[in-house]
């Protein structure tokens, strides 16, 4: 079996949907409108950038600017992750940036985006008022600030990255910092078990991930032992900052079988593939790159975009992978790198339009009018997501979230 016949097995249904008449009697023999709304399937993207715009906070061309890149996304993209570094959100203790963050997070939720935080606890970009701080006071700080914005965005923000970069975070040198202290008092398990309890407790229905770049056997490890310890992690989230160049696609295999068996849903949380030179390969840290410029090319482009298409294509393969978020579809975003599949002007770049012909062409219902049976049925193949159905004037919403074969009832 090919890959885009595995995709179609796993992300789609032969639906089989019955409309009810405003009479209570099946819709017989009239034809009706069937448009796909969204993807069941996260497609997602940072909207960093976005938070002085939804804020109204912008004027004039930076406005103009704002919302063309907002557009942007929102042509492609389900998913947007915000911002909740604590040096940022938080950078004097007491008063967080939560009227901002919210006004975003509901800016999206009302435009149909899944909204994630990222995230609750990490050792870099904390809060530096922690280093004043014993072990007991940053682990009482560390919960109190988890119970705080877990509650304050219930209801708009059900997702979050609950802790980023365990593998790392005891042994972190490049800065001083209170968490790194506080998991080399507690160890790993020890905070990660603390700061999904806090998260759980605030928030029983939320869906919650532990993150990493660290791919290795050490985040495999890790994993297991919350697990074997009944620390609840929903989702398991793989970070792929490609910036030496694409993994391939065996590297890409190879890393969902390794992760495949814990039985848990994978989400690529933080993706970026570059359309210009690439990083050197003796660089350890990508944050050490630093480049007054770097340039997206033509032949760069190219290569981006198909690579954009292998990447995607492999993951949807896969039935454990439930999200992929690129981070920024602008380029010169971290580490200025050309990452986007658009470019600074804004200006779609190959890979834009590659992705675009996936997730709103070969993997998307397109608007069809179908004439119902004598028992008011209509039967037909879609994509896992949402759905409206119109007749004459009206209009009624329904739900494929099972592949195979569906039946789904909607009534006018």
């Amino acid at each position: 079996m090919n890959v885009d016949q595995t995709i179609k097995e796993i992300r789609s249904a032969e639906v089989t949907l019955h409309i009810v008449g405003p009479d209570g009697a099946p819709l017989a023999q009239q034809a009706v409108e069937i448009e796909q709304q969204k993807h069941k399937f996260l497609f997602g993207c940072i909207g960093f950038d976005i938070i002085p715009l939804a804020s109204g906070e912008l004027e004039g061309e930076e406005k103009v600017y704002a919302e063309r890149h907002n557009q942007i996304l929102l042509d492609l993209y389900n998913q947007i992750t915000l911002p909740f570094y604590w040096r940022g959100f938080e950078p004097e203790r007491g008063k967080p940036d939560t009227e901002r963050l919210l006004k975003t997070a509901r800016w999206f939720a009302d435009r149909g985006c899944l909204v994630k935080g990222h995230p609750l606890c990490w050792h870099t970009l904390t809060a530096p008022w922690l280093l004043d701080m014993s072990n007991e006071e940053i682990a009482k700080a560390q919960v109190a600030r988890i119970r705080r914005d877990v509650a304050d965005f219930a209801g708009v923000i059900d997702t979050w990255d609950v802790i980023n970069e365990v593998v790392i975070m005891p042994i972190f040198e490049k800065e001083e910092n209170g968490i790194t202290k506080l998991a080399q008092h507690l160890g790993r398990i020890g905070i990660v078990r603390t700061v999904f309890e806090a998260a759980r407790k605030t928030n029983p229905d939320a869906t919650l991930l532990i993150n990493d770049f660290d791919l290795s056997t050490a985040y495999e490890i890790l994993i297991e032992g919350c697990l074997e310890a009944g620390i609840s992690i929903d989702v398991i989230g793989l970070q792929s900052h490609m910036h030496q160049g694409y993994w391939g696609q065996e590297k890409t295999l190879q890393i969902l079988e390794r992760y495949d068996h814990f039985g848990l849903p994978l989400h690529f949380t933080e993706v970026s593939l570059v359309s210009g030179e690439l990083m050197p390969p003796e660089i350890v840290d990508l944050n050490d790159h630093k480049v007054d410029e770097w340039p997206t090319t033509p032949e760069g482009e190219q290569r981006q975009a198909e690579e954009v298409v292998e990447f995607y294509k492999t993951l949807l393969a896969n039935p454990r992978v439930e999200a992929i978020t690129n981070w920024g579809v602008v380029d010169g975003g971290w580490l200025k790198a050309p990452s986007g599949y658009v470019r600074e002007d804004l200006s779609r770049k190959p890979a834009y339009d590659a992705l675009m012909g996936l997730v709103k062409g070969e993997w998307w219902f397109a608007p069809t009018t179908i004439a119902t049976d004598a028992g008011g049925n209509v039967r037909f193949e879609g994509w896992l997501g949402d759905y409206a159905v119109r007749w004459h004037d009206q209009e009624a919403a329904f739900t494929v979230d099972e592949n195979g074969a569906a039946a789904v009832e909607v009534r006018f």
